[in-house]
């Protein structure tokens, strides 16, 4: 029996999620792995700042992304 732990951040929708989970199982059913009933996929969504990189949170990265980037002029 296969198990199969996604980790991402925050923020993706519930049915972006399920997507996700149907696609991983197919994947291993397609590639002969498992039956699909045998199966097991878990996900584990972390808070974006709770994961770094570089000593930069995501969060952070998102921050100063958005202080860098201004709206154009003329713009509504």
């Amino acid at each position: 029996m296969p198990v199969v732990q996604v980790t991402l951040t925050e923020g993706r929708t519930p049915e972006t999620i399920r997507s996700m989970i149907s696609g991983v199982t197919q994947a291993l059913v397609d590639s002969g792995v498992a039956p699909r009933e045998a199966v097991r996929v878990l996900v584990t969504e972390i808070p974006t700042d709770h994961f770094a990189a570089g000593d930069v949170t995501i969060t952070e990265r998102h921050a100063a992304q958005a202080a860098t980037t201004t709206p154009e002029e003329g713009q509504s």
